[in-house]
């Protein structure tokens, strides 16, 4: 995996000069996957390594802790990432995975169909269990989706104090694969995550900003409008991240709500 041999040496070719950190390999020792900081990352930094990223293949991601009263910093630490390869994400159609995934919504544990029908009909209206397909894609002005994900970035670590890392990877998607992070392995292989996320920067600009234990946090630079904008985008995020409304917002038109004019997507898995 060429990703990994080189991040040496594109971390070695920066143009930009990085605080105390460490690479992280596998747990053979053999394979760096990431660079993470030693400490919270600068303020400004995070900027300058995402503008730089055509140049130097390093792409920058925020990265928090499951626990940070703890020293493992789990998973980025702690031996807990899975690396697979860059082109993995690619061999996946991301609508097929998201129309899977909402037909699973209705199965129980053991794979059989809930017997409280009546009730995911009601919590995903208009739809029901019926899959409505992808969400129409928005026209994104060039450069808006590089210019939202700074712009979150620096809000995010102000409050979060997130130690900053580097992935070898062409996007934030495929970096999550390339350094292995498995936060939804209760739901789905991060090679299929990483694939609907890749489609989701296409479609609609939305970029990987922060990732922690089971947590990712986007920037949307042209979010829905309207209500009927955003309720087929809330049925391809709760077939994405079902506890975003099962154990969230309650209903699948609550949660679409909140995300008219939402500039920021966040999910989390149980």
């Amino acid at each position: 995996m060429t990703e990994h041999l080189d991040l040496a040496a594109a971390l070695a070719a920066l143009p930009v000069d990085l605080p105390p950190g460490r690479t992280v390999a596998e747990d053979d020792g053999r394979e760096p996957l990431l660079w993470i900081s030693d400490a919270p990352a600068p303020a400004g930094l995070f900027r300058q390594l995402h503008r730089a990223h055509p140049r130097t293949g390093l792409w920058p991601l925020l990265l928090t802790p499951l626990d940070r009263t703890v020293p493992d910093y789990r998973p980025w630490l702690s031996g807990e990432l899975c690396p697979t390869d860059a082109a993995m994400p690619d061999l996946y159609d991301p609508a097929a995975l998201l129309s899977t995934w909402w037909k699973q919504v209705d199965e129980d544990e053991d794979g059989d169909v809930s017997e409280d029908a009546e009730i995911l009909d009601e919590a995903l209206a208009p739809y029901g269990r019926t899959w409505p397909g992808l969400a129409p894609a928005a026209t994104v002005p060039d450069g808006a989706a590089g210019t939202e994900a700074r712009e979150l970035a620096e809000v995010l670590q102000s409050l979060k104090d997130a130690r900053l890392g580097l992935v070898r990877a062409d996007s934030g998607a495929h970096a999550l694969a390339v350094c292995g992070w498995s936060g939804p392995t209760n739901h789905a292989d991060i090679d299929e995550i990483a694939a609907v996320l890749a489609d989701w920067e296409r479609r609609f600009g939305a970029q990987v900003v922060e990732a922690g234990f089971d947590t990712l946090e986007l920037s949307v630079p042209v979010p829905p409008a309207t209500l009927a904008e955003a309720l087929p985008l809330a049925a391809e995020h709760t077939a994405f991240c079902p506890d975003l409304v099962f154990q969230g917002s309650g209903s699948l038109t609550a949660y679409a709500e909140e995300l008219v004019g939402a500039h920021q997507w966040s999910f989390w898995w149980d």
